[in-house]
């Protein structure tokens, strides 16, 4: 009995121990359970073992297969039209030199036929050593996209997006190139007509003024015409009226048609009428300010035996090169009072074939000669070799040509630029040049008598039927 008593009261002791609660405030730090354990022990066996599976692929990719898509040898062809080799040279080279992995091979090609072995060259099939050599790079001109476009590739994003382009170049280059919501071509100038005139002459006719306005023109025309006693021109205040012997005479109809109300695709109104109304009176009697015996007007500007011509400022370098003392000024072409200024620009652009296995490459390529530092070292390199170097085509670059006696008149007028396919001497024998010959007829039916609306109606038919073939529809 002793012995069951002892026992029961060790029992009801152990049941007090047990239902004993601990303090509120006491905290404790129980180690994980077992199973918690060994489960972080396999997850930083796993881990280490991904782990060294990557680092190990790293490492064979860089022994076996190098640096992605960087070292890969990349060779581009790039077709150029009027610089020389020795121009673009550097710029190849520092290019170059920043990229070791890519070579350029520029090539100056012949302006004959151009277009259509850029055309027919890009679209050269065959492979390996019979293959035919095709360009990456091209130029072509402002106005050609009708032509080329399905050589052409877009301009990716990804080297340039649509807000740097149009915060980079003129508001023409971005009505010109765009297309959709892509851009075809990335320019390295500007340009536009612009009315040259011999100060000399003018100092010989007692001329102080700088036109500036048609009426300014039709006021002083008169006084630096000289005539013989039989009436046979001896100089001409203005090479205007005719087709045969103006320079560039269907960009200057294209600015007054332009300047007067009109429209290239609506050569039936009235205000193309008045456009070649305009530009025929200068050669008309009983002015005769210009004439068909004369010579070509810029051999004749060479020569002093015409006082003011409108051309695209390039060819004041055939001027200067031909008669380096002639005293020539430069300024906006003449605009209609109370009018803005506005003239027809005639620029060439560099693009990238679709055909080509390194688009990307000569894009970047590309975007490389558009910079600042590039764009004003191309232009210092060709000036060394002639007057002046291509117009800049970026906006921020504009202050550094305004004040150039023979470009200012360039920048000033480069906000202000209207494109036509109506562009003398881009050797397109497509778009241009047929447009160009149905209103060199038009000029030449009214010499022989027809009505200016009866020679434009004749012009529009022919034009319209070009305009159906390039699929250009206004």
């Amino acid at each position: 009995m002793d012995d069951d008593k002892i026992i029961t009261e060790e029992n009801q002791r152990q049941e007090e121990l047990v239902v004993e609660e601990a303090p509120q405030d006491m905290n404790f730090d129980l180690p994980p359970p077992v199973y918690q354990e060994n489960n972080n022990q396999y997850m930083f066996i796993v881990g280490g073992a991904i782990l060294f599976l990557i680092l190990l692929f790293v490492i064979i990719r860089a022994i076996f297969f190098g640096k992605p898509n960087s070292s890969k040898p990349v060779s581009l062809i790039y077709w150029g039209l009027w610089e020389d080799k020795e121009v673009i040279e550097p710029l190849i080279a520092a290019y170059q030199q920043k990229n070791p992995n890519i070579k350029i091979t520029y090539q100056k090609m012949q302006p004959q036929s151009y277009r259509e072995k850029l055309v027919s060259r890009s679209k050269s099939e065959g492979t390996g050593q019979g293959a035919i050599e095709k360009p990456d790079i091209f130029r072509f001109h402002n106005t050609w996209l009708p032509e080329i476009k399905d050589i052409v590739s877009p301009l990716p994003v990804t080297v340039m997006g649509a807000q740097e382009f149009d915060k980079t170049f003129y508001p023409i280059h971005k009505k010109d190139l765009k297309v959709g919501n892509y851009y075809y071509g990335l320019p390295l100038e500007v340009d536009s007509l612009v009315l040259v005139y011999n100060q000399g002459l003018f100092k010989k006719a007692g001329i102080n003024t700088v036109p500036s306005t048609w009426d300014d023109i039709t006021q002083i025309v008169p006084k630096l015409t000289v005539k013989d006693i039989s009436g046979n021109l001896i100089t001409s205040g203005i090479a205007l009226g005719t087709a045969g012997n103006v320079d560039h005479f269907s960009d200057i109809f294209g600015l007054l048609l332009l300047q007067n109300g009109g429209s290239l695709n609506k050569l039936n109104q009235e205000e193309a009428a008045g456009a070649l109304e305009i530009y025929r009176k200068f050669s008309e009697p009983p002015q005769g300010y210009w004439n068909e015996e004369m010579t070509s007007s810029t051999t004749a500007f060479i020569q002093e035996k015409v006082a003011m011509i409108i051309v695209p400022s390039w060819e004041i370098l055939s001027i200067k090169s031909a008669n380096p003392d002639i005293d020539i000024k430069v300024v906006p072409v003449p605009v209609v009072p109370g009018t803005p200024l506005i003239s027809v620009a005639s620029y060439w652009v560099e693009g990238v074939s679709r055909f080509s296995n390194n688009q990307l490459e000569s894009w970047k390529f590309l975007k490389f000669l558009t910079e600042k530092e590039n764009m004003t070292k191309l232009y210092e390199i060709e000036s060394k070799i002639r007057p002046f170097g291509e117009p800049y085509s970026r906006i921020d670059l504009a202050p550094l040509l305004i004040q150039d006696p023979y470009l200012g008149a360039v920048m000033k007028q480069a906000n202000n630029l209207v494109s036509l396919p109506l562009i003398s001497k881009t050797m397109d024998n497509g778009l241009n040049d047929e447009i160009i010959k149905y209103m060199e007829n038009a000029i030449n039916s009214t010499i022989l008598g027809v009505s200016y609306k009866e020679a434009l109606a004749t012009a529009k038919s022919g034009i319209d039927q070009v305009f159906t073939k390039y699929n250009i529809t206004n």
